[in-house]
């Protein structure tokens, strides 16, 4: 029997405490008085109104294992493996994934997926390859964002602000999926397709640099630097072919889709990416001005919501799209 993977549950954690863009635009006009910062420029070029904060004492394993209690309380049957995925994580050795583990009582084998913003899209192309060739039945994919502890609150003048200004948007978030093995039919559910591409030629436009080889032990390395005018350049340079040709691939046409989520860095940018991906804009669910950069955690946050406001359910065509930094572009057709 052919097999193929399917969304079991969806976990999602989006911390209680806001923080507001004129709180963030207040606490940097405090702490810089003697940079001319301007005024509204954030609300402005995000449309963000606020970003999500983790309790002090929080970890990227703690909001990834409080949206996988979810995901396991809605199906409780055993996973047979732990992928965590994220761009975050609370230690460079071991591997988060074994923090979530022990957290959530799972004596499992487990290893980290990270590839910035699309951590938990690859995740599930690891995830699915696993079930498809049958070295796993069920698999947990757990997400912990932590980005705010990369902001810099402190700038030396206006070009550091510029090049710390993608940080002030982005939230912390937790998420979860757990993919399960189920039969490969036409018209049921499960994944019914995947396609990544990468211009690595570009990883230079965004870096965290902080506890690499590069510079392992510079203060000044803990903050993000990234030009988001390159970043959007170079996501607008990608091409709709990854799309259009995994949908063709997929027998899928554009109005057979239910909902569209993708990735969402600002508000202003979602227009003109997904107009150049091929994708109508009223089309893809809307969640960055409420929630922020939500970094890997974004597709499954949209999904949780997308199933608790209705607007899929069992049987609906849903279209996944990733954008990280790097740069990458992955894409999912999944059957719910």
């Amino acid at each position: 029997m052919l097999l193929t993977s399917a969304i079991a549950a969806v976990g999602a954690h989006l911390p209680a405490r806001i923080r507001t863009t004129d709180e963030t635009e207040a606490r940097l006009r405090d702490e810089n008085p003697g940079v001319a910062l301007p005024l509204g420029l954030i609300r402005r070029m995000t449309g963000v109104q606020g970003v999500h904060e983790r309790e002090p004492g929080e970890q990227a394993s703690d909001l990834a294992a409080h949206a996988a209690r979810q995901a396991l309380d809605a199906s409780p049957e055993p996973v047979d493996l732990l992928l965590f995925a994220s761009a975050s994580q609370d230690l460079l050795e071991p591997a988060t994934s074994h923090i979530v583990a022990d957290a959530l009582g799972l004596d499992v084998p487990v290893f980290d997926v990270k590839n910035a913003c699309n951590s938990v899209l690859n995740a599930m192309q690891v995830a699915h390859g696993l079930i498809v060739s049958g070295q796993a039945r069920r698999v947990l994919i757990a997400s912990g964002e932590t980005p705010t502890s990369a902001v810099r609150w402190k700038v030396a003048d206006r070009h550091q602000f510029v090049r710390s200004f993608p940080g002030y948007s982005m939230s912390d978030a937790g998420a979860a999926l757990v993919l399960e093995a189920v039969p490969e039919r036409a018209g049921s559910r499960g994944i019914v397709g995947l396609a990544f591409s990468a211009a690595s030629r570009h990883w230079r436009i965004g870096t965290l640099p902080m506890g690499g080889s590069m510079r392992p032990r510079d203060l000044d390395a803990t903050y993000f630097d990234i030009d988001g005018r390159a970043l959007q350049r170079a996501f607008l340079a990608l091409g709709p072919e990854l799309i259009t040709d995994l949908l063709a691939r997929s027998g899928v046409a554009l109005d057979d889709l239910d909902l569209v989520l993708m990735h969402q860095v600002a508000e202003p940018h979602l227009a003109p990416i997904a107009e150049r991906l091929g994708l109508a804009v009223d089309r893809i669910l809307p969640t960055v001005a409420q929630h922020g950069n939500l970094a890997s955690a974004t597709l499954p946050v949209q999904l949780r919501h997308a199933l608790d406001a209705g607007l899929v359910g069992p049987g609906s065509l849903v279209l996944l799209v990733g954008l990280a930094g790097g740069i990458s572009l992955g894409a999912a057709v999944v059957r719910l």
